[in-house]
């Protein structure tokens, strides 16, 4: 039975939970940022976090892409480590996150605190708020999201972005006792952040756990999997389905399934007709067309889209996506390319 044309958020949820739909939902992550010339007016030379912090601002970059690329969802600006100064961290952007004392001790460890997200950093949910008032009327849900514990312990203990990450691998191997006590206060925060975000209005929360994909599955499972179950325990997703993402995760897909989550996001580099047929209806998938596409021409974009699309569905529920972030200099023609060709695809099959 053909469904007659849902709504943003009927569409998005309903794919989350493995309803059924008349067509994948489509939005992009990273989809507002710098290849939009509409964000960089707005960001001028105003430091990151501080840009984050700005509600005025962080709404209206979020805006930005259901206005001009036609996403069908919108989540909200922000950035993994907004929490994370609030446990008293210094952090800056030069321009990934850069730790000024990178954590590498128990009194470090011992001396972070784990605030009420809603004082520590009250602007996200004053943006979530004001977004969620500005889509209502046109039913376009709303994402928040949170870096995942093992990727903020990551960049905390090696103090910046890393290929590999030796220092923290040098602590699973050498000082394991104080890597789970770091991820233990990591997890609190992560909770209590996507638990406030959903009160303020989130419908959707994505969990990045961007840097699990370095583990093999036995480390996977020590020291990610109990992380990501614990989350998914804690939250209220029948108010907000969870959406996890890793990166260079092929190997731990059947791990990864084991967390909970309502949707699981994969990268380009996964077959999604065998993700689906091993996902075996615990799971919706999201994703997952390689971000370079987006440089092709029109055609090819809505050439590769269709074959996301067809090889995902066997899967529970699909939202579209890529499998990763919009890359620097993608050109806005592309973008739009791709949300055309989903919108374009559920047309056809009806």
């Amino acid at each position: 039975m053909t469904l007659a044309p849902l709504d943003p958020t009927q569409r998005l949820l309903r794919a989350c939970r493995g309803e059924p739909v008349d067509r994948p939902p489509v939005w992009l992550m990273r989809q507002a940022g710098r290849y939009l010339p509409e964000y960089r007016a707005v960001r001028g030379d105003i430091p990151f976090l501080d840009f984050c912090g700005d509600v005025e601002k962080a709404v209206e970059v979020s805006l930005q892409p259901l206005r001009r690329v036609g996403t069908e969802a919108v989540i909200v600006f922000s950035d993994i480590f907004v929490p994370v100064p609030g446990m008293g961290v210094e952090i800056d952007f030069a321009p990934g996150p850069v730790v000024a004392v990178p954590i590498r001790s128990r009194a470090q460890i011992e001396a972070l605190r784990v605030p009420d997200p809603r004082e520590s950093v009250p602007f996200v949910f004053e943006i979530l708020r004001t977004l969620r008032r500005e889509l209502e009327g046109a039913r376009v849900p709303l994402l928040g999201f949170a870096g995942a514990p093992f990727t903020l312990a990551a960049y905390l203990v090696e103090g910046r972005s890393s290929s590999d990450f030796p220092v923290l691998r040098r602590m699973i191997a050498e000082e394991p006792a104080l890597l789970r006590a770091l991820l233990a206060k990591l997890t609190e925060l992560v909770v209590a952040h996507l638990d406030a975000q959903v009160e303020a209005g989130a419908q959707v929360v994505q969990l990045f756990d961007t840097w699990a994909g370095l583990l093999s599955p036995e480390l996977y499972r020590e020291w990610v999997l109990p992380a990501h179950r614990e989350i998914a325990a804690k939250l209220p997703r029948a108010k907000a389905p969870l959406v996890l993402y890793l990166r260079q995760s092929a190997h731990l897909l059947d791990l990864v399934l084991e967390s909970g989550a309502d949707v699981i996001s994969l990268d380009w580099r996964v077959d999604l007709a065998e993700a689906a047929r091993r996902a075996a209806g615990r799971a919706s998938l999201q994703g997952n067309l390689d971000p370079g596409l987006l440089f092709a021409p029109p055609e090819l974009i809505a050439e590769r889209v269709r074959e996301v699309v067809v090889s995902a569905r066997g899967a529970r529920g699909h939202v579209l996506n890529l499998g990763h972030g919009v890359l620097p200099g993608t050109p806005v023609e592309g973008v739009c390319a791709f949300t055309e060709a989903v919108r374009a695809f559920g047309d056809l099959e009806r």
